[in-house]
């Protein structure tokens, strides 16, 4: 019979799983609220939303940051082909990071589009590497 398993390594994967929960999931979810939102007629709603969605984001971000270099640290010998899926995997995860930063200070239209598209698109390979791992 198989016994639960509630340790710190349990806590520490949970709160990695739930942040980048919150950062991908909440991009998902911005993207398909977002045309609602423009389509609405209230002035300056969109841009109320990212905000709202930033102040959850950028915290859930650093949450798993945080417990990812935590979770590499944990891993008692890593093998050179699992630090190199890592190494890959926190690349993608600061370019979504930086993709996103950009994202939300930029008023260009265009550069909006690039960086938000960016950003979702590495924080997709990001997860799936952190799958992969």
């Amino acid at each position: 019979m198989q016994s639960a398993n509630l340790d710190l390594a349990t806590i520490r994967i949970f709160l990695h799983v739930l942040a980048v929960t919150v950062w991908v999931g909440g991009q998902i979810v911005m993207m398909a609220i977002l045309p609602v939102l423009r389509s609405s007629g209230v002035d300056g709603l969109p841009a109320k939303a990212a905000q709202a969605f930033q102040n959850v984001a950028w915290p859930a971000f650093a949450l798993a940051i945080f417990t990812g270099i935590w979770n590499f640290l944990s891993v008692d010998d890593p093998t050179s082909g699992w630090s190199m899926v890592f190494g890959i995997k926190f690349l993608f995860v600061v370019a979504s990071g930086a993709a996103a930063f950009v994202h939300a200070k930029t008023d260009d239209k265009k550069m909006k589009a690039i960086t938000g598209a960016l950003g979702f698109l590495t924080a997709i390979v990001a997860m799936f590497l952190g799958y992969v791992l």
